[in-house]
């Protein structure tokens, strides 16, 4: 595989010793483990949260969204600014911000003051995560090792989507809702602690200012796209309070993108969209984001809102669909150099859409066996199949100075496709149910939502067929 780091490219490499490799791949998992898992551990505390501090129904909404669009909204920009003044620095300064953020979310006693922590939460994450995957592929050399070092970390960040809801019921049940925020702040501490030790700074060469019109554009485009989205959901896709933020955003974006052609040094280099491997594997990752994102929150809701689970049972009824992501994120590198990277990412997509297909003929007597088990194996099983194989092409052919940007775009082409996806399917799942709480009609929209899936995924399989380079690119 090629290479988005190489050595002697990367003028500004500390003189230090290099930690052991396996110490680098533990550090930058750990971090990815942390921002991905707060998308979704605090969805099984929500009503704790709202006893609590008072919060009204639409509060309670923003409790997720308010990380979700912050995340979104600066990635792109902690993928640059890691490039400009160092991948360590940013990965402590992400870190930092995000474990306080959570301080402050788990000592919240106001409702605005947990919203406040949580986008704060979100703008930590957006300058830590890009730098996970950065650090990790400036550490390891290229071939089979850098591609299994991806494919440990597509299965942590995939399973710290996973073990949200059993984390989150673990904590609610055992201790309180706070504890959900303030569980980061030990580990967190205990990661920063590693990564000021261990990791070694680098950098994109030469220090240069930062493109601060295209970084204000950019977030503004993206913050205000991704909050257009969220409010499909409450407002519906026709309501002026969804397509007004919708449109503004694409309108900064597509300023966004006049101005990064017309400047000497750009934010994000539009050649780098010239690359059929970075353009191809994050339509392909978006498409993916859009089906995949959803599955977690819908299975929730049918294990509890249909087959009568609590909470803790339903995060102990997905631990299998949680592990059949690491297993297949572990066997997608011994499958790349044999077949290749975009027929591996071709496979999963089609094992992933198997499991959507029989996930949607599920019923509201359905049993854990047909109905839960293996379903959720072959989807979560065929997503850390592909997750590899297209974070890999993703961010191969860029070159070493742009490679926190590159790690910035495949990370906010999969959160912004999962926040649109679950915008969509939420909406398509509350049309069918027409408003009805029987478990009759609340497993035919969660059905629905399920068979759209598998049709994206399908989709998203001729789009790799067509687009996906048969080859990683060479630098």
């Amino acid at each position: 595989m090629t290479p988005m780091l190489r050595a002697a490219e990367d003028t500004s490499i500390s003189l230090r010793t290099a930690p052991p490799t396996w110490v680098v791949v533990a550090l930058a998992c750990a971090g990815q483990f942390l921002v991905v898992l707060d998308v979704s551990v605090v969805n099984v505390a929500l009503p704790s949260m709202r006893t609590d501090l008072g919060l009204s129904a639409p509060g309670l909404q923003w409790v997720v969204n308010a990380y979700a669009i912050a995340f979104a909204g600066f990635m792109l920009l902690g993928g640059r600014a890691g490039d400009l003044y160092g991948r360590k620095r940013m990965f402590l300064v992400g870190l930092a911000l995000f474990t306080l953020a959570s301080l402050g979310g788990g000592l919240a006693q106001e409702g605005w003051q947990l919203l406040v922590a949580r986008a704060a939460q979100g703008l930590g994450a957006a300058v830590l995560a890009p730098s996970t995957l950065t650090i990790l592929t400036s550490a390891v050399p290229e071939g089979p090792a850098r591609a299994r070092a991806i494919a440990t970390w597509t299965a942590v960040g995939a399973g710290g989507g996973a073990a949200g809801g059993l984390v989150g019921g673990l904590l609610v049940d055992g201790l309180s809702w706070r504890w959900v925020l303030l569980i980061n702040v030990p580990v967190g501490a205990v990661v920063l602690t590693g990564a000021a030790r261990w990791l070694v700074e680098s950098r994109a060469g030469a220090r240069r200012r930062l493109d601060l019109p295209g970084a204000l554009l950019v977030t503004a485009g993206l913050a205000t796209l991704a909050y257009g989205i969220v409010q499909t959901e409450a407002e519906g896709w026709a309501a002026a309070a969804t397509l007004v933020p919708l449109i503004s955003g694409l309108a900064l974006i597509g300023l966004f993108l006049l101005v990064e052609s017309r400047t000497k040094a750009p934010l994000m280099p539009l050649k780098l969209l010239r690359l059929r491997s970075v353009s191809s594997a994050n339509a392909a990752m978006f498409l993916s984001g859009c089906a995949m994102f959803c599955m977690w929150f819908f299975m929730t809701l049918y294990l509890q809102n249909v087959l009568g689970y609590t909470p803790l049972g339903a995060g102990l009824a997905l631990v299998p669909s949680s592990l059949a992501v690491v297993v297949g994120s572990k066997l997608a590198p011994r499958l790349m150099p044999v077949v290749g990277a975009r027929n591996v990412a071709v496979l999963g997509t089609l094992v992933a859409a198997a499991g959507f297909g029989w996930q949607s003929t599920m019923t509201a007597d359905g049993t854990y066996l047909t109905a839960v088990l293996v379903p959720g194996i072959l989807m979560m099983a065929g997503a850390g199949l592909a997750a590899t194989p297209l974070a890999s092409l993703a961010t191969s052919g860029a070159a070493a100075g742009d490679a926190g940007l590159v790690s910035g775009l495949i990370n906010t082409s999969r959160t912004m496709g999962g926040s649109l996806g679950l915008a969509v399917m939420s909406t398509i799942a509350a049309a069918r149910t027409a408003g009805s709480g029987s478990a009759e009609a609340l497993t035919a929209g969660y059905a629905l939502v399920f068979r759209t899936s598998g049709v994206i995924l399908l989709v998203g399989t001729v789009v790799m067929l067509l687009w996906l380079p048969r080859k990683v690119a060479a630098n």
